[in-house]
């Protein structure tokens, strides 16, 4: 009898667990890795195996991609999927695991190197006939080069780092007197997040959205898209709701945009699941603006309208299997949204919000998906991304899975943390959202959300729940007052959707 592969997920939270549940379907073992901050999270009792990798800070972690390497050839795996974040994006990790004898679930260096410095993605999309927002092909040189460019191409204009990519390196530059300014700042921003001071210069689309299509291939030149994502609904340029399909877009855009995704992916001999991503105009012109080398946070919304698991694709495409599907067998049925539930306090300007999870009980039932890591009583850390979990609605149209969706957010019970709960469900209740199509400002155009009162009551009831589940002897006290727990939430529920 042969051995069991092995996997080793270089990464954590829900990503590094829906990695695990893929191949545990394929029967394939798995190994977790984790940080001191994490001995106890969900995904390192979820795996098989777990190796520890060092400290909490990423960089003497995961991001120690010698460690990463030891801990497979330690434990025996075959095969290294890195998630999303982290590692998945990095060249000179690919070439080590390569060297080590370790399948990488993902491209090749060549194809990361290509579309990973966006200056050079341009270059590589415009030689292969894909469309391009404007702007300078090669990295600035000077602020002097930025303003020559600027007027050529008219304002406004945005300033990009090229090694960028999370919102961070970006600056929207409305005149030529601001541009020396906002230039510093995108390279001081460029080589705090990425290490790499070269910034680019592009056209700014109005009022854009942001369109992108999920490709997969396989290493015989076979590739094909599984349709689109809108994911215009951004704070500070990032993603907090995204659906599939794109709101009030046009069978015709959506099947070009397909059809360059495609074209785009086979330009750089691509391999494993890959997101080109695109800046759409009212006129829906739709421009090249980077190719994501990984697996998309947002990837559950394809799935649920297309019937398919992208991750134990990648899987099979790493084990030397061709495609699973032609294009002709991919399909687009019925509508999903994906909300993105982050511990952060809304009222205070979305900062960070850690700390224990006292009550977490995600929603359930028909159309619903939950994508998390944590569980009740797991605490979450102030060292790592604040995602707490992904919650998807599927339903026949749109209109029902933004109905699906704001009731699932309401039976969301999370205590202990602040939350954005209530900012989503703002989002989805909004005009502008529920009518379509909408653009990258969105969120800016709703008003700020004030702190929900504290429930004294509440808050003792949840005590005392926690205190007698973990056996405390010292419990508080349960409030002096007949209402039943059910109500208490109800209550709470109330106040929190006011």
């Amino acid at each position: 009898m042969s051995m069991r592969p092995k996997v080793l997920i270089a990464n954590r939270g829900e990503i590094a667990i829906r990695v695990m549940r893929a191949c545990r379907e394929l029967n394939m073992r798995t190994v977790a890795v984790y940080s001191d901050a994490d001995a106890q999270a969900r995904h390192v009792w979820f795996a098989d195996e777990a190796v520890r990798l060092g400290p909490p800070p990423t960089a003497e972690s995961y991001l120690r991609g010698d460690k990463v390497i030891e801990a497979a050839l330690q434990t025996g795996a075959q095969f290294i999927h890195p998630g999303y974040g982290f590692l998945s994006e990095n060249a000179e990790f690919r070439r080590a695991c390569d060297a080590a004898g370790l399948t990488f679930v993902g491209p090749g260096a060549h194809a990361m190197e290509q579309m990973g410095i966006k200056t050079l993605a341009r270059q590589v999309m415009v030689k292969a006939g894909v469309p391009v927002v404007p702007g300078s092909l090669e990295p600035l040189r000077d602020v002097a080069e930025a303003v020559e460019i600027a007027n050529e191409i008219g304002f406004p204009v945005m300033l990009k780092a090229a090694a960028g990519g999370g919102g961070r390196g970006i600056r929207l530059v409305h005149d030529a007197a601001d541009l020396p300014a906002a230039f510093e700042g995108a390279v001081r921003e460029a080589v705090a997040y990425f290490k790499d001071p070269t910034v680019y210069i592009e056209k700014a689309i109005i009022r854009p959205r942001h369109v992108e299509i999920q490709v997969m291939a396989d290493r015989y030149g076979n590739a094909v898209h599984l349709f689109d994502r809108e994911c215009s609904v951004q704070r500070r340029n990032q993603k907090i709701i995204e659906e599939s399909p794109a709101a009030h877009l046009s069978d015709k855009t959506r099947l070009a945009m397909g059809q360059v995704a495609v074209q785009a992916a086979k330009a750089v001999n691509y391999e494993s699941a890959g997101t080109i991503e695109f800046l759409v105009d009212p006129q829906e012109h739709f421009y090249f603006m980077e190719m994501n080398t990984r697996l998309q946070v947002e990837h559950p919304v394809t799935e649920l309208v297309t019937g398919t698991d992208l991750v134990v694709e990648q899987l099979r495409i790493a084990q030397g299997l061709p495609l699973s599907w032609t294009q002709e067998q991919i399909a687009q049925r019925g509508h999903a949204i994906e909300c993105r539930i982050y511990a952060e306090d809304v009222a205070r300007g979305f900062l960070p919000s850690p700390g224990p999870l006292h009550v977490y009980r995600p929603p359930t039932g028909p159309g619903l998906r939950i994508d998390d890591g944590f569980c009740e009583g797991d605490v979450i850390s102030n060292h790592y991304d604040s995602m707490i979990a992904k919650l998807s609605a599927w339903a026949p149209t749109r209109e029902h899975a933004i109905a699906r969706m704001q009731s699932a957010l309401d039976l969301f019970e999370i205590s202990g943390i602040s939350h954005n709960i209530a900012h989503l469900q703002q989002v989805l209740g909004c005009a502008e959202f529920a009518v379509g199509p909408y653009d990258t400002g969105v969120v800016k155009t709703l008003p700020p959300l004030e702190a929900l009162p504290e429930d004294p009551e509440l808050a003792a009831l949840y005590a005392a729940v926690l205190a007698h589940r973990h056996g405390s002897k010292a419990q508080p006290a349960l409030p002096a007052s007949t209402e039943s727990a059910w109500a208490y939430h109800a209550r709470a529920q109330g106040l929190r959707n006011r």
